[in-house]
């Protein structure tokens, strides 16, 4: 596994204009497209999927600005696992806080679109692409580092990860609290155990049940989960947990949580 360098727009990458131009189950969301990113008009282009998951601009600001307060000063790696379009990985960039950051999409038109909003913004050349799955990404990192290219080849002891994962499709708004081990493609639970002997932040629906959050670390762990808002709405959660090495109980009775909005 390599990095990429820059990808080609696809047919599948559109900057939609006009209402009319929009397929209707995503008018809603192309409606917000400013509050999503500011600077769209500049010319930022979106895959079809990549409007369900996509983060907003200032709430990847915000929690570019927040994680480096969760994990130690001598982590300088940050990897975004599900890069989508590349608003987190680009709030990583701008905020200058890593040595590098790692920016890994299976989908290669995805990713074209993330480069090239990347590029807008500036900081295109300070991202390591990865077109690739990121379980397998870290698979690799932890057992067979050597078969992977000099550039993604990373410290783990000095990496933070960041996951903000698809979570199945728009039906999760209806659950008053969603169940985590019912997202999909990828649970919690999945997410945790490939993660774990690393510090993460996994951005997660706003109604995620916190028990089960709180069932990943062992009794009497600190652990901070943050409400994002836009215009008064919330988005989404933020998980920020520490590295876990080692075999931990999985009971979240006495876990001391802290939850900010």
């Amino acid at each position: 596994m390599n990095s990429v360098k820059k990808l080609p727009l696809t047919d599948e990458c559109h900057h939609w204009r006009r209402l009319g131009e929009v397929p209707w189950d995503l008018q809603k969301y192309w409606q917000q497209r400013h509050t999503i990113f500011p600077n769209y008009n500049e010319g930022i282009y979106m895959t079809d999927s990549a409007w369900y998951g996509v983060t907003p601009e200032p709430v990847a600001t915000q929690i570019a600005w927040e994680l480096p307060g969760t994990v130690s000063d001598d982590k300088t790696t940050i990897i975004d696992l599900f890069a989508g379009v590349g608003s987190n990985a680009i709030a990583f960039a701008l905020s200058e806080r890593w040595d590098k950051v790692i920016a890994c999409e299976k989908d290669p038109a995805t990713l074209a679109c993330a480069q090239h909003h990347a590029q807008l913004c500036g900081v295109g050349d300070s991202i390591t692409w990865v077109n690739g799955d990121s379980f397998e990404y870290l698979k690799l990192l932890n057992s067979s580092p050597a078969i992977l290219g000099d550039d993604i080849r990373v410290d783990v002891e000095k990496t933070v990860l960041f996951g903000s994962p698809p979570w199945g499709g728009p039906g999760y708004v209806t659950d008053e609290v969603f169940d985590l081990s019912t997202m999909e493609p990828y649970n919690l639970e999945t997410m945790h155990e490939a993660y774990r002997n690393m510090d993460h932040a996994l951005y997660l629906p706003r109604t995620s049940d916190l028990r089960q959050i709180a069932q990943l670390v062992p009794d009497g762990t600190k652990i901070e989960v943050v409400q994002y808002c836009v215009q008064g709405a919330s988005k989404a959660l933020v998980a920020y947990l520490p590295a876990q090495p080692s075999e931990r109980t999985m009971m979240g009775e006495d876990t001391t949580m802290d939850i900010e909005a």
